[in-house]
């Protein structure tokens, strides 16, 4: 009997043209195949599942023929080791390509040392099931771009390889020539002294505590960018005013970037326990309702209220917009009676 075909394996072929002379294979292969990435092409060439004309090729920097014919094997994904886990999510907008999901605080993004599991990407591998395609070879969803543990808000990820690298490709760009936005509604202490202003200080790993980022010299620390504008000011004192609602645009996307620059110009954000020295003193400035209130805030206010980029399937203009969560709302709301 024939031997049946083995299941969940894709075959794809690619034409070189006269344009494409000279061109390495893997760079030919994921140009010409959207849905693959470059590494995953890279793989698939390393694990000789590329040929032309019956003959196998094994070299990712094969230099391509104007007239050549590849055949491709794909395999199915492999099964990630990570566990899917029935965490409730906010599901704002989901198809077959991508996911966008309104994180609440407190939930980790990627398993890691200290969390391995409860985490969002359990999450999502429960909530996609077999709709996941094989990011890198692997089924499991394609993060790219991270909020902190206890930030809230938009976050995009990607549920195939061509969304993955498209969204990748916007987000590695920061919208300089896209129509990527990023942005924060941020609670600080304090008023800035200009209605609106541009955080450019490089950001990188604290010199002397390994948890912590840092404003640092430019031969020591990645560009940084935060444009921000006050909203809303909030009670007196006689220092002035107590608090700020600052909206946030990124223009790079540095870990704890606003967080560190809103620490570096003097308004570090309510209730950062890392970058925000001296709750404890600023508290004792508010009535004792007010104290009780911004007390019970665990985690630092900050939240992605606006998310915009192309799809990479449609090249459709996706803008999503997230109201402040109740913890923040009620620290407004407080705030606004001052």
């Amino acid at each position: 009997m024939p031997r049946s075909p083995q299941p969940h394996i894709e075959s794809l072929t690619a034409e070189a043209g006269e344009s494409h002379a000279g061109l390495r294979l893997d760079r030919f292969l994921s140009e010409s195949l959207p849905q693959l990435s470059r590494t995953r092409v890279q793989a698939l060439i390393k694990d000789g599942r590329v040929a032309s004309g019956g003959a196998t090729i094994e070299d990712v920097t094969y230099r391509v023929k104007p007239g050549e014919r590849f055949e491709i094997t794909v395999p199915a994904a492999a099964e990630t080791a990570l566990k899917p886990e029935a965490i409730p999510l906010n599901v704002v907008y989901e198809d077959d390509a991508l996911i966008v999901i309104d994180k609440p605080a407190g939930l980790v993004v990627h398993p890691g040392a200290g969390q391995p599991a409860g985490t969002l990407v359990n999450a999502l591998i429960a909530h996609c099931g077999k709709s996941l395609s094989g990011i890198g070879g692997v089924a499991r969803p394609g993060i790219v771009h991270r909020l902190d543990k206890d930030t809230s808000g938009l976050m995009v990820v990607a549920k195939t390889d061509q969304a993955h690298r498209g969204l990748a490709a916007q987000f590695a760009d920061h919208g300089r020539t896209g129509e990527l936005e990023r942005g924060y509604l941020a609670l600080v202490w304090g008023v800035p002294r200009k209605p609106h202003g541009r955080v450019d200080a490089p950001v990188g790993r604290h010199p002397t505590s390994r948890t912590k980022m840092a404003v640092l010299p430019e031969d020591k620390g990645r560009r940084a960018v935060t444009s921000w504008r006050v909203v809303e000011t909030y009670g007196r004192s006689k220092n002035g005013a107590v608090a700020s609602l600052l909206a946030c645009r990124l223009e790079t996307g540095r870990t704890h970037q606003v967080r560190v620059h809103l620490a570096h110009i003097g308004h570090p954000l309510i209730g950062d326990s890392l970058y925000g020295s001296g709750f404890k003193s600023k508290l004792k400035k508010l009535p004792q309702g007010a104290q009780a209130t911004l007390a019970k805030l665990n985690r630092q206010a900050l939240h992605a209220e606006r998310l915009a980029f192309l799809h990479p399937v449609t090249g459709t203009l996706l803008e999503f917009n997230s109201p402040l969560p109740d913890d923040l709302a009620e620290i407004v709301h407080t705030l606004a009676e001052l």
